[in-house]
């Protein structure tokens, strides 16, 4: 397609939300050509009780939720869910894969929604359409050709609670536990971490701690861009006087300033609420150091309380009663020394005592992260290292505190609740025995960096994906698309065209599925579908939106079908009983999962949703010890590579006109970027230093050390505030960056941001 796009690159001076989102939200619904008011009747039922769960974000739906209750990502994500454009077979009839691999990300989803299944003609190049039994019936004889462990179960986190645990029941019945997911993308070293630390595998807080905090700390965690509906709860935080305290390489607009575009007053007013009271511009990859600066502040504040008998700055009951680990973590954090920390995390003495300062003096106190902290490969160490701060004050566990990972995907978290884990020991695989009298796979099974080798060494034949856009999200990327027709049998269920389906195995079918906003009939009876929050909350979504096409099936329905055809027979496995009526999948979830799900299917229903037990929420630690653990650190720096001239560190980054991997746009407002994703974002002194000029072309070239070329060329050099020896492009343009081998040493999360590159005119 021709691209007459017009870059311009100028500083943004608004806030996050206002005039702009208000002008954002309207530029999209007008390019979907959504007819304006079904649209409007879909975003006033969006979030809220007996409605639809948002298709973009995790972010937590209030028990009473605001008349408007969606941000301006979520009215994208449903603008293009919504949208009036169709992607059928007569265009696939006048293209070619080849040829659409020509064509951007963004080109390719804003056909349109798909219509029917399609299966790929080798010969011709092109994806031509075919019967739904004609697909099904295909998929399961290739199935049953092929050896158990060497096909892949991928799923991002669209999917609904319902379909996940059928389709991990279908590849445990199938013989394998190889279900990575989105969730080793990114918040993998969370729950690798978390269960080491506090016994529990997600965050600590739920919707009304934050009515309740009197301070918030932020790493890595950009609310403006990833999970806009936040920067609610932040201002209504912010203008109680919270202190609220960012860590972050960037200075993102989501965590300075807000004006909310829901806000008539606001708006007309052009009020803002300034929402940092401290922001830290830590080095990509520096906040282990940072932390243990916070860390031995509280610890020298707490010596001097004792020295003069004042009251103590540790919660030293909390400690002696709940923690293990503090004696040696106390003598590491001694043995740290300033100027250590000041190197490593490229912040000030100083400026780490004012923090620290801030955080001793609050009751209650909220730690939020993102993949700033996930994706290094010390990923699980930046956890730990903040579990330990939350820890000396005893911030886990008590009401308005404790441990705030935000999630992506709006079920990523839900679908490992249900069994979609290639670890054996996260699924109760004895339970699941009994209940359909099998023996399940006892191996480890694949995760996605795992599928990647599997790819590339031949081992792995065949790829089921359920949505998501798998070859753009990975790392490694021009390796494994290369090795990627080498598969026998790749299937991909989703709801639009996009990169990932122009690869394809010797066997090859594109199946579209209803999207979440979709009714769902089966046997003309209305069905509903269930999600999880970040904070672990259940709530059922509702869609009643007229389906894209009559041609469409339901995920659950697709996954049934699959199943049922390539399986023997299981009188204990009722796949017809369940397809026909959703509910009985919630029955057979709390069967399986009864302390988590008791009394699912109504009480689902409750306004906010129903909160999943938490046994570190209770103080209950279910670690090795017993006891919540005070983890030390290998080292200060998280990147797993040493410093080297001209050697910087690459953090990718999302702009405000995408979620993931699908790019509604080329603006990234936040950023005063226009127009254009091909950049790299620079400290000025770092460009005057390599003789480099604003706006001039270069490209990222790795720096691995490992003899594999990778380069991303084309790129723009802008000028930013961005930590020296530092550079930020977005993702997933940049992810050839990322080695195969470059992640988070025990989850394998890919280490993302920090990539080892050169940068070269």
């Amino acid at each position: 397609m021709g691209d007459e796009r017009k870059p311009k690159i100028e500083p943004y001076p608004g806030p996050a939300g206002g005039w702009g989102s208000v002008k954002s939200v309207t530029e999209i619904l007008k390019r979907e050509q959504v007819p304006i008011p079904s649209t409007v009747k879909e975003l006033w039922r969006q979030n809220k009780p007996r409605g639809f769960t948002c298709v973009s974000c995790a972010w937590p739906q209030p028990g009473k939720p605001a008349k408007f209750e969606f941000c301006e990502n979520g009215a994208k994500a449903s603008a293009w869910e919504l949208t009036s454009l169709r992607t059928t077979p007569e265009f696939f009839a006048q293209h070619t894969c080849t040829e659409l691999l020509g064509w951007s990300d963004h080109d390719l989803e804003q056909q349109g929604r798909l219509t029917h299944p399609m299966r790929y003609d080798r010969t011709a190049d092109k994806y031509v359409p075919c019967a739904w039994d004609e697909a099904f019936d295909a998929i399961a004889a290739e199935l049953k050709q092929l050896a158990p462990k060497s096909v892949v179960f991928y799923a991002s986190g669209r999917a609904s609670l319902e379909t996940s645990y059928l389709y991990a029941l279908f590849a445990r019945l199938y013989g394998n536990n190889n279900l990575p997911d989105s969730s080793n993308m990114c918040h993998e070293a969370t729950g690798v971490a978390l269960r080491k630390s506090v016994g529990a595998a997600v965050g600590t807080v739920v919707l009304d701690d934050f009515a309740g905090t009197d301070c918030i700390f932020f790493f890595g965690q950009n609310a403006g861009v990833n999970s806009p509906r936040m920067l609610h709860d932040l201002q209504k935080a912010a203008k109680r006087g919270v202190p609220i305290v960012v860590f972050n390489p960037l200075r993102e607009r989501g965590l300075e300033r807000f004006t909310n575009p829901q806000s008539p007053v606001e708006l007309l007013a052009k009020q803002e609420t300034p929402l940092a009271t401290q922001y830290l511009q830590v080095r990509a990859g520096g906040d282990i150091a940072a932390i243990t600066g916070l860390c031995k502040t509280l610890l020298a504040l707490d010596d001097e309380a004792a020295e003069t008998g004042t009251p103590r700055v540790l919660d030293a009951e909390f400690i002696a009663q709940h923690t293990h680990g503090f004696d040696e973590f106390a003598a590491w954090l001694r043995a740290q020394s300033w100027g250590d920390i000041e190197a490593a995390s490229g912040l000030q003495r100083a400026e780490l005592e004012r923090a620290a300062a801030t955080y001793a003096q609050a009751k209650a106190v909220i730690g939020v992260y993102g993949m700033g902290l996930t994706q290094h490969v010390l990923g699980e160490y930046n956890i730990h290292m903040f579990a330990n701060f939350m820890l000396l004050r005893g911030n886990i566990g008590k009401p308005g505190a404790g441990l705030c990972p935000v999630r992506g995907h709006s079920n990523v978290q839900g679908q490992r609740t249900v069994g979609i884990a290639d670890d054996p020991a996260l699924v109760p695989l004895d339970r699941l025995a009994e209940q359909y009298g099998f023996e399940p796979p006892r191996d480890k099974g694949l995760n996605t960096v795992e599928c990647c080798e599997g790819v590339l060494d031949g081992s792995v034949h065949g790829f089921i994906g359920l949505g998501g856009n798998f070859l753009r999200a990975i790392p490694e990327q021009e390796r494994v698309t290369a090795a990627w027709s080498k598969l026998r049998l790749t299937v991909q269920i989703a709801t639009k065209l996009n990169r990932s389906h122009l690869f394809n195995g010797d066997v090859a079918y594109l199946l579209p599925c209803l999207g979440r906003i979709e009714r769902v009939l089966e046997n003309g009876t209305p069905q509903v579908l269930s999600t999880e929050d970040s904070t672990s909350c259940i709530h059922a979504s509702v869609g009643k939106a007229e389906p894209a096409s009559p041609e469409l099936k339901s995920e659950t329905r697709i996954v049934v079908e699959l199943a049922r055809r390539t399986l023997p027979a299981n009188p204990k496995v009722p796949w017809v009983a369940w397809a026909n009526d959703y509910a009985t999948i919630r029955d057979a979830i709390e069967q399986t999962y009864p302390e988590q799900f008791q009394g699912f299917n109504q009480r689902m229903w409750q306004p906010g949703g129903f909160h999943r037990p938490n046994s570190a929420r209770e103080r209950v630690w279910k670690t090795d010890t017993g006891k919540a653990n005070f983890i030390l650190p290998p080292s200060l720096t998280a990147t797993g590579f040493d410093d080297a001239p001209d050697r910087f560190r690459l953090m990718t980054m999302r702009s405000n006109d995408q979620f993931n991997t699908t790019i509604y746009g080329y603006d990234d407002r936040f950023r005063g970027i226009d127009g254009t994703r091909e950049v790299v974002l620079m400290h000025k002194d770092d460009i005057a230093r390599l003789g480099l000029r604003d706006g001039q072309a270069v490209k990222l070239v790795s720096d691995a050390g490992d003899g594999v070329t990778r380069e991303v060329a084309g790129l723009r050099v802008v000028t930013f505030d961005i930590p020296r020896g530092c550079v930020g492009g977005y993702y997933p343009e940049c992810n050839p960056l990322i080695p195969l081998s470059h992640h988070a040493v025990f989850s394998k999360t890919p280490a993302a941001k920090s990539v080892p590159v050169r940068v070269v005119a």
